[in-house]
């Protein structure tokens, strides 16, 4: 079974999504595969039979389909997904027609979220700002990649964390971080984009390390 969470709208798309992955049995392996872990043997492996130590998953490709060639990779691939007693669960932004139209002929469940027409949503960089005062690693992470899908740009994102550790310090605000860890925050979030264009690195895969391994 394949099931698509897809569309602009990033705030209903993942409170479905989320609600959805709450009634997943709680014995069911689960793998989470974004665009920089893609795989196509792995992915091969996932449809083609049971594993080795599980003998069904449940498979989640969040982001994948930025990436052409895993996009195309999978998007050919589908039909025999939908046959595996695995469950496979796609996470994405917006699809084209054409791409929809793949996933309806595999019977796939499909979960679209649209803004309305002419709208476009704004949004709220400063909770990244919040949750990073919070110490809120998880929800720090959620709301990176719902700024990721509205398409926020890098710059603007780590100018908010700068701007927060450098409040918190001068308002001395030591009660989630040490005065130290601050600083060192501030001072690698300086030159973090920087450094990654100079190794050619992607921006985007740079700050998401970056974000995982701060705290």
């Amino acid at each position: 079974m394949i099931y698509l969470f897809a569309g602009e709208d990033t705030k209903k798309k993942l409170a479905i999504y989320e609600k959805f992955l709450k009634t997943l049995p709680k014995e069911v392996e689960i793998f989470f595969i974004n665009k920089n872990d893609f795989n196509p043997v792995q992915t091969e492996s996932f449809y083609s039979g049971a594993g080795l130590f599980f003998n069904k998953c449940v498979v989640v490709f969040k982001g994948v389909f930025e990436r052409e060639e895993a996009r195309d990779f999978l998007l050919k691939k589908l039909d025999l997904m939908s046959q595996s007693e695995n469950i496979f669960v796609f996470l994405e932004g917006k699809l084209k027609k054409a791409e929809l139209d793949i996933f309806q002929k595999t019977q796939a469940k499909l979960n679209i979220f649209e803004l309305p027409k002419g709208k476009k949503e704004k949004y709220n960089s400063f909770l990244l700002a919040t949750d990073f005062e919070k110490r809120d690693k998880l929800n720090l992470w959620i709301h990176f990649r719902q700024a990721m899908d509205q398409e926020v740009g890098m710059e603007e994102l780590v100018g908010i964390l700068f701007w927060k550790a450098k409040d918190m310090l001068l308002k001395r605000n030591f009660s989630k971080f040490s005065e130290q860890e601050l600083k060192d925050f501030a001072a690698k979030l300086s030159y973090l984009l920087p450094e990654a264009r100079k190794r050619g690195l992607d921006d985007e895969s740079a700050f998401e390390q970056f974000l995982l391994e701060a705290f």
